[in-house]
């Protein structure tokens, strides 16, 4: 059976996505170190308010995440004439619901945060993060659209290019905007989120302009697209609806593992802020291969060889699970190589060591197990996947209440959260893809 996808094929469609994500990260970890010298109160909000944001903004990435699946699966098949229509649509279908989040997170966000922390001072940083940052929603969406055109048609280098332009804005605009530098307001964490605003806006001028300068648009059928019909958006939804709650379910949980962690002291939120950045910063390959995983999934089901689906994610996972290995047996043995990056406090520092090596053990598992997972998405099969992770989260969420809130372990192995979703959601992935009906759905 000659195999259509090898490593170096692989490697080709997800290193564009890898130095997305890696320049974005480098934004996150900048400005998480930015915030780190301004105090240990900001350096926490800004973890809660972040969390709080991607949780919202979740339902539009898994309104992309179908439209990907779809693009995919119409770019397998050769239809390409079909894909303007879910590219453009898909974006007009998230501004208008980006209009709702945004209100949504002015008008309540104050009164659902002030009844779940415990510290005001981190609830009154948060606010005014939230403030500017959820003005983001708007140009996020219609990158994340353009995201789900480049990854979906195996067109990923361009990704990287938006990554860095919208790393550098973001960069730049946190250092000008937090501290005040060049004559700009010091707004401190404010600052941050407004320098989000800004670098998403100027990511998705980029994209829109080299889309029209670059890209066929006859081809992908964007000269002819009708804006009137519904059947666009509910053939998305069919696939997309489920990903949305998925998403944002499985957020919801790490948000409310922050959350039991800001009752053990605004010290412990700090150092879960540095860990959680970290951690972020070590997933970039996992992301970056999971999305290849998607994509490539559907793209093979569409050419109608779905008897090389299995051996494609095992490959993407034995390679995503080295990559892994690599980076975390070496921070494991020079944990403050990192650390010293997001903050110059001693103490701080050492006490965030045990949670940092605790974190780094589960990255390679974690690996393996979201490849897996982002497979059972690529299959279509997206309800499937919605059950796995709500049977998956039951799971977290008790052990976060034993851990954290009944028998208050020391904040490192309340990191061990981790290990228990990682395994259980590759656990019932697995089985599905050995077991389940994947290869009869049709979307």
């Amino acid at each position: 059976m000659t195999v259509s996808y090898n490593y170096s094929k692989i490697w080709k469609v997800s290193y564009p996505i890898l130095l997305t994500l890696l320049v974005q990260n480098i934004v996150q970890v900048t400005g998480t170190a930015f915030l780190g010298r301004v105090g240990e109160v900001e350096l926490g909000a800004s973890a809660l308010g972040g969390i709080y944001y991607v949780v919202i903004f979740m339902l539009a990435f898994g309104f992309s995440t179908g439209s990907q699946i779809l693009i995919g699966r119409r770019n397998g098949e050769g239809n390409y004439h079909r894909i303007g229509e879910i590219m453009v649509n898909g974006v007009i279908f998230l501004l208008i619901i980006s209009a709702v989040l945004c209100a949504f997170t002015i008008h309540f966000s104050g009164p659902i945060l002030s009844r779940l922390f415990a510290s005001e001072n981190i609830l009154q940083a948060t606010l005014d993060y939230l403030d500017w940052r959820v003005f983001a929603i708007f140009f996020a969406s219609i990158n994340v659209m353009f995201r789900a055109f480049f990854v979906g048609t195996t067109h990923t280098k361009i990704l990287s290019v938006g990554a860095l332009v919208l790393a550098l804005t973001n960069v730049l605009f946190d250092y000008l905007l937090i501290f005040g530098n060049w004559g700009f307001p010091q707004m401190g964490i404010a600052g941050a989120g407004l320098a989000s605003v800004i670098a998403e806006a100027i990511a998705s001028l980029f994209f829109i302009i080299y889309t029209f300068k670059r890209v066929d648009l006859e081809k992908y059928g964007f000269k002819k697209i009708s804006f009137r019909e519904l059947r666009v958006i509910k053939n998305i939804l069919n696939v997309s609806v489920s990903l949305m709650v998925q998403n944002f379910l499985s957020l919801s949980t790490w948000f409310l593992f922050f959350i039991a962690i800001e009752h053990l002291g605004e010290k412990s939120l700090a150092i879960s802020n540095i860990v959680r950045s970290t951690y972020m910063f070590m997933s970039i390959p996992i992301f970056a291969l999971a999305a290849t995983t998607n994509t490539l999934v559907s793209n093979v089901i569409g050419a109608g060889r779905k008897e090389e689906v299995m051996s494609l994610v095992w490959r993407i996972a034995k390679m995503c699970a080295a990559i892994c290995a690599v980076f975390s047996v070496f921070f494991f043995i020079f944990p403050e190589l990192i650390l010293l990056v997001y903050t110059s406090d001693t103490s701080l520092i050492n006490a965030a060591v045990p949670s940092m090596r605790v974190m780094l053990i589960v990255v390679p598992i974690y690996g393996i197990s979201n490849v897996f997972f982002h497979s059972v998405s690529g299959t279509g099969n997206t309800r499937t996947a919605l059950a796995l992770e709500m049977a998956t989260l039951v799971i977290y969420v008790f052990y976060i209440w034993l851990s954290i809130i009944h028998l208050q372990f020391p904040l490192e192995y309340c990191w061990t959260c981790e290990y228990v979703y990682a395994a259980f959601i590759f656990l019932f992935s697995f089985f599905y893809l050995k077991k389940g009906n994947w290869r009869d759905k049709k979307i």
